[in-house]
C-alpha cells in the first residue's frame, strides 16, 4: 500500500471516529420540541462549559489562521491572540449577562429589544448573514479543499473535495443543529490543538531551540510604523475589533448563549480564554518563525512546508484529519449561525411567525451549501477578490458595534437613527481606507477603527435628537441595562 493510501485510510478512520463519537453523544440528549429555535440553534440550552469552550475555540481556529498567521513568519502577530483574551473577557462579563437576561437566540435580537424595533434586527442580521454566505463559508471550504488536495498530492478536481466538505458540514449542521456542531467542534478541537502543538515541538527540536540568525524584527513584540501591527494600534482600535468579533458575532456568541445559565456560559468562555493564552499563540507563530530560519522568507508556504518536512509519515493522515476537522468545524458553525440569523431575524419577523424550524432550516442549509459551492470557483480564480471582500467586510465592524454600544448605554434612541449611523459609518470608513477615495489616508486602518466607532455613536445620538426629536437618556449603571 502506498504512503498516500495509508494517509487517506488513517484520515478516513479518524474522521469517522469523531463522527461516531458525536452521534453517540448527541443521540441520548432530550430535545425540547416545544421550543424549536432554542433546541436547534441553542442546543436546548444544554451545552456544558466544556463544549462551550471547545466550540468557541475551534470555530475561531481554522486553516486560514494556521497557514496565514504562520505565513507572516514573525512573533508580532501573536498580539491578535493575546488581545482576543480581552475580547473573551468582555463577552463573559458584559455581553453574556445581557444576552441571557433578554433570552436572545441571536445577538441581533438584543438590538430589537433595546430599540423596540424589529427592522434594526433584520438589517443587522441580514448583514451578518450575507457576510457568512458570501465571504466566510466559501473561503473556508476553498482553502480546506486546496489544503487537502496539496497534502495528499492527489489528482482530484478541487471542486470534488469542496463538495465533500460542504455536504459533510451541512449534514452536521442540519441533522444535529448546534448540539452536534458544538460536540464535534470539541472532539475535533482536541485533535487539532494536539497536532498543532506537536508541529510546534517538532519545529523547535528541528532548530535545537536556537533562534539565533533570525532577524530581530521577526522576533520582536514591538512593531514599528511599517510593520503589519504597529504597537500603537494595541492602544487604539485593537480592543474594539476584539469586542466586535467576540461580543457581537453570532457565530461565536451563539455557543456561549447555548449553556444552561450565565455561570456555565462564563466558565466556558473563560476556559476558551485560557486556551487562547496557553496554547494558541505558539501554534500560530512558532512554526512560521522556525521556517524562516530553515527556509527563508517563503510566506504562506511556511506552515505546509514545515509540516511536510517534519511530520512523521505515519502521522500525516492524522494531521490531515485534524486540518479537515478545523475546516468542517468552522464551516458548519458558520452554516448553523447563518441559518439562525435568517430563520429568527428575517423569516419569523416578515413571513411566518411560527414556522417548522427544522424543515425551514433544511431549505436554508441546502441553499447556503449550493451558494458556497457556486462561489468556490470565484475564490479559486482570483485572490484579489478575496482581499477585496475581506476589506469590504471590515467596513461593517465598527458601525455595527456602535449601535450595540448605543443600545446598551442609552435609552429612547430611535432605531432609524441607529440604522442611519451604520450607513454613515460604512461610508466614513470606506472614504478613509480605499485608495480611490478623495479622503484616503495612509493612517493604519486599525487607528481608523475608534474614529469610525465614536463618529457613528455621535452621529446616531445627534440624529436621534435633531432629526427624530427624541431625547436620549443615559442608561445609568450597567445593571440598568438588564432592566426590561
Amino acid at each position: 500500500m502506498s504512503d498516500n493510501m495509508i494517509q487517506l485510510a488513517v484520515f478516513i478512520i479518524v474522521s469517522a471516529l469523531i463522527g461516531g463519537l458525536t452521534y453517540v453523544k448527541c443521540r441520548g440528549q432530550k430535545r425540547d420540541e416545544n421550543s424549536q429555535n432554542k433546541e436547534y440553534f441553542l442546543a436546548g440550552g444544554g451545552l456544558s462549559w466544556v463544549f462551550v469552550a471547545g466550540s468557541i475555540t475551534l470555530t475561531n481556529l481554522s486553516t486560514d489562521q494556521l497557514v496565514g498567521m504562520n505565513g507572516n513568519q514573525m512573533m508580532l502577530l501573536v498580539w491578535w491572540e493575546l488581545a482576543a483574551v480581552i475580547g473573551l473577557i468582555i463577552l463573559a462579563k458584559v455581553f453574556i449577562p445581557v444576552y441571557y437576561r433578554y433570552q436572545c437566540t441571536t445577538t441581533t435580537e438584543l438590538l430589537e429589544k433595546r430599540y423596540h424595533n424589529k427592522h434594526i434586527r433584520a438589517v443587522i442580521g441580514g448583514l451578518f448573514f450575507l457576510g457568512n454566505a458570501f465571504i466566510y463559508m466559501p473561503a473556508v471550504v476553498y482553502s480546506g479543499a486546496l489544503l487537502m488536495q496539496t497534502m495528499f498530492k492527489v489528482d482530484i478536481p478541487l471542486m470534488y473535495i469542496a463538495l465533500i466538505f460542504a455536504l459533510v458540514g451541512a449534514v452536521y449542521a442540519f441533522f444535529g443543529g448546534l448540539r452536534a456542531v458544538a460536540v464535534s467542534d470539541t472532539y475535533n478541537g482536541v485533535l487539532v490543538l494536539g497536532m498543532a502543538v506537536l508541529v510546534v515541538v517538532l519545529a523547535l527540536f528541528a532548530i535545537d531551540f536556537d533562534f539565533s540568525g533570525i532577524p530581530a524584527e521577526r522576533l520582536t513584540l514591538i512593531g514599528d510604523a511599517d510593520s503589519p501591527l504597529p504597537w500603537q494600534t494595541l492602544l487604539t482600535g485593537m480592543i474594539f475589533i476584539q469586542m466586535y468579533y467576540w461580543g457581537t458575532n453570532q457565530t461565536i456568541t451563539q455557543r456561549a448563549m447555548a449553556a444552561p445559565n450565565v455561570k456555565e456560559a462564563q466558565k466556558g468562555v473563560f476556559a476558551a480564554a485560557i486556551i487562547r493564552i496557553v496554547v494558541v499563540p505558539a501554534i500560530v507563530v512558532v512554526p512560521g518563525i522556525v521556517s524562516y530560519k530553515l527556509y527563508g522568507d517563503i510566506g504562506d508556504a511556511a506552515y505546509g512546508r514545515i509540516v511536510g518536512d517534519l511530520m512523521p509519515g505515519w502521522l500525516s493522515g492524522v494531521f490531515a484529519a485534524a486540518m479537515a476537522a478545523a475546516v468542517l468545524s468552522t464551516y458548519n458553525s458558520l452554516l448553523n449561525s447563518a441559518t439562525a440569523l435568517y430563520v429568527c431575524d428575517i423569516h419569523e419577523a416578515y413571513f411566518e411567525k411560527n414556522p417548522n424550524v427544522f424543515k425551514l432550516s433544511g431549505y436554508v442549509t441546502l441553499g447556503l451549501t449550493v451558494l458556497t459551492l457556486v462561489l468556490v470557483p470565484v475564490y479559486q480564480q482570483a485572490d484579489s477578490i478575496i482581499n477585496l471582500l475581506q476589506q469590504l467586510n471590515g467596513l461593517l465592524s465598527m458601525p455595527i458595534l456602535s449601535i450595540f454600544i448605543v443600545g446598551l448605554l442609552f435609552t429612547n434612541v430611535d432605531a432609524r437613527a441607529a440604522i442611519a449611523a451604520v450607513i454613515f459609518g460604512v461610508l466614513l470608513y470606506g472614504s478613509l481606507t480605499f485608495s480611490f477615495s478623495p479622503f484616503y489616508t495612509t493612517v493604519h486602518y486599525i487607528h481608523l477603527m475608534p474614529v469610525t466607532l465614536f463618529s457613528c455613536v455621535a452621529f446616531a445620538l445627534l440624529l436621534n435628537k435633531f432629526a427624530f426629536g427624541q431625547q436620549t437618556r443615559w442608561a445609568g449603571r450597567f445593571e440598568a441595562v438588564l432592566e426590561k
